[in-house]
């Protein structure tokens, strides 16, 4: 009993010794001083941060934390990053579709002339169209007013289409013409 004793009162000796043998955290913060605690000292934010053992033996180094704002200009720059991944992706795709398209520079131009063909032949039919509604007109009938005002609006954006046509099969060459390194 006397044994059991000794150690319960050993252990009342030591407990609180154990308790402060617990590890501490230094760093030395932006103002140059060096800071200690029990957990990280607020000083210790953006600095690395040592846990050092009862001892003063350093266990480890963690490197700087994060600040928020460093944190959101991280994660800014992470989806910008990714953004433009996703853009070289979908460039790449379509540059991939283009050189499948065409096979030479001919090419781009024979479908442009086809298009513009295809445009020109709807415009010729609406002028058709607007000739005879404009005949129509001039005799009394007053519906086709209405619709003549309609397909000369068909008209202008058939004319708008053959610039959009145009357009395309510009970029389209001179893209062509980077991908083979046949630029001009």
């Amino acid at each position: 009993m006397g044994s059991h004793r000794a150690l319960v009162f050993t252990f009342l000796l030591i407990a609180p010794l154990a308790a402060l043998a617990q590890n501490t955290y230094r760093c030395t913060a932006k103002d140059g001083k060096k800071y200690y605690g029990q957990s990280v000292p607020a000083q210790c934010v953006g600095v690395v941060i040592e846990e050092l053992s009862p001892s003063g033996t350093v266990l480890k180094r963690v490197g700087p934390q994060a600040t928020t704002d460093d944190r959101a200009k991280k994660e800014a720059e992470e989806a910008e990053r990714q953004k433009q991944a996703l853009l070289a992706k979908e460039q790449s795709r379509r540059d991939q579709a283009l050189l499948a398209t065409y096979g030479s520079e001919k090419d781009v131009e024979d479908m442009r002339r086809r298009a513009l063909e295809d445009n020109q032949r709807f415009a010729d039919q609406i002028q058709a169209k607007i000739a005879g509604l404009k005949e129509r007109a001039s005799k009394g009938d007053a519906s086709a007013s209405n619709e003549l005002a309609m397909q000369e609006t068909l008209l202008d954006s058939k004319k708008k289409e053959a610039q959009a046509i145009n357009n395309k099969y510009d970029d389209d060459r001179k893209r062509y013409l980077q991908l083979t390194g046949k630029v001009k």
